[in-house]
């Protein structure tokens, strides 16, 4: 069998605590401090433009992106509202109150006198018990959260009609994408089958905020309304939905693989076997989670998930007067205390390795394989398991077989999930020294960046994706940086654990795994292969003229990528939005024998029986 085709990572973009993704620009404010002086500031300007600000202001900007104390924007987490159960009991005398008629509840409960007092207004008398819900506020015990930048609203850039956040930020996430490609999208269009674009995206949590399933549950329990909208805007694949209606109009392969917190990774290996099959040549693969408010906090929160203020007080040696450091609450490997949760949209978009030849695309580098595995039996439905180990070691063997012994120990890196938990900091560090051990590594250098950005939940690996990126494109390794001392049960021979960025050659950088982990036992480690090693497979493949005809036709693409970024800087382009635009209806659909026309798009149905045929006409 012949090779199958690569998935080649062509263009990315979205939005996290560290800014908009494409041009690396999330990436360099990890690693801001060590970057030069030019492509600092000019990262500073872009996150100027994000945050609405007049002018560029290093300090606010360090201040109010990545992770730190939850902003109001999201809820005052020193008043946070709730119901209290307030149970009464009349004492001898009834409890009496008026009240408007239009209030009364439709069933009159026994216990009630109603007495109407005018034609508004009526008199209730109640004896005996009856059992009211109070409104009140109190203190919230997790005060941190990975945040978007301060002042960025993707929701104000666009018609965004009451959508919920996470929606919102796939709008925004798919749009840089778009952006990212350098490529007129209706080119790509054209020279692509209609059918062979997927899109796959999806939300671990569904939109829970208020726009979505949180206000449809709590609606009637707070005496509110239900919209329309509650519902379908709720559901955990809309992130695709969206992008194939209002982004791409896309009429291809869509949906959302759902995997707890490894749920990106999950949806990259559906557009990478799309691709690798034939079924595909574009594949849009993201995520998008916006879990911060109180009721999905507070359900992390009661499993013992996040980190608290006190947990972090008791870490640190603090009295309880003083404020804990919210700017690191995440020390993955290090003695901690809980996950501190976090928002984020991210996109990639994968094309097959002739498409992106023949279009001049920019490779980022290549995305060959996705390993999911389960844990099998568990004992607690939340506690890691052995899957870990069959995805890592899958990964491992994976890369060997593309670059060889020697490059695989020389030559990588792994993205940790590094939660930040006291439970990941030893699992997961274990597997990562028996997978180096194993496969002859000596020092595997180790990056946590849920430190920085915290843990975006079904977004967590598209954040480690696109930083693996950067890392290529810099030659910087992020540091573990809210770490002073890493702990003691933590698992460290073979492995490169630094607080420090780490300067690395990027052309010796060959590979990087991505790992994630989810709730219920969901594993996945994703390979990716470094631009130069995606280019030296690809020059393998294509003839000499066919290279220098890629690399002319890439110089007006990344012309095109330097103009997308210098024109986002200057604040000169909204998301990409389409409501109610070329909307195609059954006059539009053409049935044939052979082939299916939709609009201007054809289908072929010429379909080839990949089992052999069963030869019923003789």
């Amino acid at each position: 069998m012949g090779a199958q085709r690569l998935p080649v990572i062509v263009g990315f973009g979205g939005i996290n605590g560290a800014g908009r993704a494409s041009s690396h620009h999330a990436f360099r404010r990890l690693v801001q401090s060590a970057l030069p002086q030019a492509e600092r500031q000019r990262t500073f300007a872009a996150l100027a433009q994000l945050m609405g600000l007049p002018q560029v202001d290093e300090s606010f900007i360090l201040d109010h992106t990545l992770v730190r104390r939850v902003e109001a924007s999201h809820f005052d987490v020193d008043r946070v509202q709730w119901n209290r159960r307030f149970p009464t009991q009349s004492n001898g005398q009834p409890v009496s109150f008026d009240i408007k008629r239009q209030y009364l509840p439709e069933v009159i409960p026994p216990e009630w006198e109603v007495t109407a007092t005018s034609v508004t207004h009526a008199n209730v008398k109640i004896r005996g018990q009856q059992e009211f819900l109070l409104p009140t506020i109190r203190e919230f015990e997790v005060k941190a959260a990975g945040q978007l930048p301060t002042g960025f609203e993707p929701g104000k850039l666009y018609a965004s009609r009451n959508h919920p956040r996470g929606l919102q930020m796939m709008v925004y996430a798919a749009s840089d994408a778009l952006g990212s490609l350098g490529l007129d999208w209706e080119d790509v269009a054209r020279r692509v089958s209609v059918d062979q674009v997927s899109v796959y995206a999806g939300s671990a949590m569904g939109q829970m905020d208020g726009a979505g399933a949180g206000g449809m549950l709590k609606a009637r329990y707070n005496g509110q309304r239900v919209t329309s909208k509650f519902c379908p805007l709720s559901l955990a694949e809309m992130p695709a939905d969206f992008v194939n209606a209002y982004v791409l109009g896309s009429l291809g392969s869509t949906g959302a693989s759902l995997g707890a917190c490894a749920s990106f990774l999950y949806n990259l290996r559906l557009g990478i076997d799309d691709i690798r099959s034939g079924r595909a040549r574009v594949a849009f693969i993201g995520s998008a989670e916006a879990p911060i408010n109180p009721e999905v906090m507070e359900g992390y929160a009661a499993m013992g998930a996040l980190a608290t203020d006190k947990g972090l007080r008791e870490l640190d040696g603090l009295s309880e007067s003083q404020v804990p450091d919210h700017r690191r609450a995440c020390r993955p490997f290090a003695n901690n205390c809980g996950f501190t949760i976090a928002e984020s949209a991210q996109m990639v978009v994968l094309f097959d390795d002739a498409l992106a030849m023949e279009l001049g695309a920019t490779m980022f580098g290549a995305a060959p394989d996705v390993f999911v595995n389960a844990d099998g039996f568990k004992k607690s439905i939340s506690g890691p398991g052995v899957g870990n180990y069959i995805t890592m070691a899958k990964a491992m063997a994976g890369v060997r077989a593309i670059i060889g012994e020697k490059a695989l120990r020389s030559g990588g890196l792994v993205q940790a999930h590094g939660t930040g938990t006291p439970q990941n900091r030893v699992t997961e560090s274990r597997i990562l020294e028996e997978t180096a051990k194993a496969f002859g590594i000596e020092q595997w250098p180790v990056a946590a960046i849920k430190c920085y950005l915290g843990h975006s939940l079904g977004s967590a690996s598209g954040d480690q994706v696109t930083t693996s990126l950067g890392t290529w494109a810099h030659g910087l390794v992020p540091g573990i940086s809210t770490v002073e001392a890493f702990a003691e049960d933590v698992h460290r021979d073979h492995l490169a654990l630094s607080s420090a960025h780490r300067e690395i050659d990027p052309n010796a950088l060959h590979y990087t795994l991505v790992n994630s982990k989810g709730f219920g036992g969901n594993n996945a480690t994703a390979s990716l292969l470094s631009p130069r090693v995606t280019r030296q497979l690809l020059r393998a493949r294509y003839s000499g003229s066919q290279w220098r005809a890629w690399e002319a036709a890439n110089e007006a693409v990344r012309e095109r990528q330097a103009a997308y970024d210098s024109a986002m800087i200057a604040g000169d382009i909204s998301p990409t939005y389409h409501f109610d635009y070329g909307v195609l209806g059954d006059d539009d659909v053409v049935m044939g024998e052979r082939e299916l026309q939709v609009g201007p798009h054809r289908v072929s149905l010429d379909i080839a029986s990949p089992f052999g045929t069963a030869s019923l006409d003789d």
